[in-house]
């Protein structure tokens, strides 16, 4: 039978719909990149925060038009949002077939063979989720970088987050398994590896013998043919001074710092259980800064948190000023059900959210551009995502994660994916970068 997977959600996700497509083609289906050619269709959906869980039914509905217009049979959700509601899916949308929380591969292709029509959702206890083996993941791109999950879950419990809910309590992916996909992945033609959790700095305090993060990013060293690899997630008050060093350090594993901060202000991050307060956050990227000039600092906030005022606003806009950060992204609070934080009293309207995270991410939008214009005529190592058909490269520094932040349009004669080449940085175009490519 032809299916086809969508994808939806961070990349953590996208790592889960792989796997489903490798578990289907294991029975024996066939992808298809078309959706009007698929007889069966998954959408892996979202559920963290109110806009994903909307966009998840939407495209529900979408595909679930394809059942009058094209060859579709059945249309399934899996992934986050079946975990969460899929009940209430299916009773609301006559268009589903069936609902797949996380990890019921063997229950979705068996869904997919014709042999059971659930009329329930089919998930596993979270507590019980384990990793599939790597021989499972299904490459899905021609891209040079490949998101590699290296545990799943979380303990920490932020008063905003649904996470733990869904995922279950954090649970390490044992050394063997991703290195076994990494190596998978290289001899596939991946030159970066990603890391991807819900928090990368915990990782192998539940395995045997304790590994720490920099244990496994050593191990990750000695994998051929892999050039860079980036950690993504890193809770700010689990970050070691190992860490801070092994990063910034001359390795395979870039200088970039991907810190979700969320807030500065000491009782929003009491309210939000953060687990750390300003002095803390201060001090660790004082120590990022003190330990390299060239680091690149990437965080997220969250405006209008219950009961944030003007003058705790005011604070984290102060605050972005005066570090400077490199890349950032806002986001608007999501009151979310079963969350600690939805019960708070003095939920912040929805307009003034909006004009916060309006307000800084043009202060944010200053900064970057000026980060951008400091890397005119320097030369940097830049690895090619994609070829555009007028022979530009595009691609990204050590800086800059996929999806997320800027890419350089790399000028050159002959240029090919997946090459990693030293430019030369001529100009910028806002958070873009354009750049020559150096021969020789």
């Amino acid at each position: 039978m032809k299916f086809y997977v969508h994808k939806l959600g961070c990349p953590k996700n996208d790592v889960d719909a792989d796997y489903i497509t490798a578990r289907l083609v294991a029975a024996g289906h066939e992808p298809v990149a078309n959706p009007e050619e698929a007889e069966s269709i998954i959408v892996n959906t979202c559920g963290f925060i109110l806009p994903a869980k909307e966009e998840s039914i939407n495209e529900l509905l979408r595909f679930g038009q394809l059942k009058k217009t094209a060859h579709l049979k059945k249309l399934y959700a899996s992934g986050c949002l079946s975990q969460r509601y899929g009940d209430e899916l299916l009773s609301d949308m006559p268009e589903l077939d069936g609902a797949f929380g996380l990890g019921a591969l063997d229950s979705l292709a068996q869904a997919v063979d014709g042999k059971k029509t659930p009329h329930k959702t089919i998930k596993m206890d979270s507590r019980k989720l384990a990793y599939l083996s790597w021989k499972h993941r299904f490459i899905s791109d021609d891209f040079p970088y490949a998101y590699l999950k290296i545990s799943d879950g979380c303990d920490r419990m932020c008063s905003y987050c649904a996470i733990p809910s869904i995922r279950g309590h954090f649970r390490s992916r044992p050394l063997d398994s991703i290195l076994n996909e990494a190596q998978f992945l290289a001899e596939n033609g991946k030159k970066e590896l990603i890391l991807v959790s819900q928090e990368a700095t915990l990782w192998g305090y539940d395995l045997p013998g304790k590994p720490t993060i920099v244990n496994l990013l050593q191990e990750l060293e000695t994998v051929t043919d892999i050039a860079w690899i980036r950690l993504l997630y890193l809770y700010p008050s689990a970050v070691s001074p190992g860490l801070v060093e092994y990063l910034a350090d001359s390795n395979k594993t870039v200088n970039y710092f991907d810190l979700p901060l969320q807030h500065i202000n000491n009782d929003i991050l009491k309210a939000m259980r953060r687990q750390t307060d300003r002095e803390t956050t201060e001090r660790l990227l004082e120590k990022i800064r003190a330990r390299s000039d060239n680091a690149v600092v990437r965080t997220t906030f969250i405006v209008g948190f219950p009961g944030e005022t003007e003058e705790q606003f005011e604070e984290l806009c102060d605050f972005v000023r005066d570090f400077r950060f490199e890349r950032m992204g806002v986001f608007t609070y999501s009151k979310e059900d079963g969350t600690a934080a939805a019960e708070l009293a003095s939920h912040v309207p929805q307009e003034v959210m909006a004009e916060r995270m309006d307000t800084l991410m043009t202060i944010q939008r200053d900064i970057a551009f000026e980060y951008n214009n400091s890397l005119i005529g320097s030369t940097m190592d830049v690895i090619i995502d994609s070829v555009m058909d007028e022979g530009v490269g595009v691609g990204r520094t050590y800086g800059d994660c996929p999806e997320v932040d800027p890419v350089v349009y790399v000028h050159a004669e002959n240029i090919t994916v997946g090459e990693i080449c030293r430019v030369r940085i001529d100009a910028v175009e806002e958070y873009d970068i354009r750049g020559s490519k150096l021969e020789g």
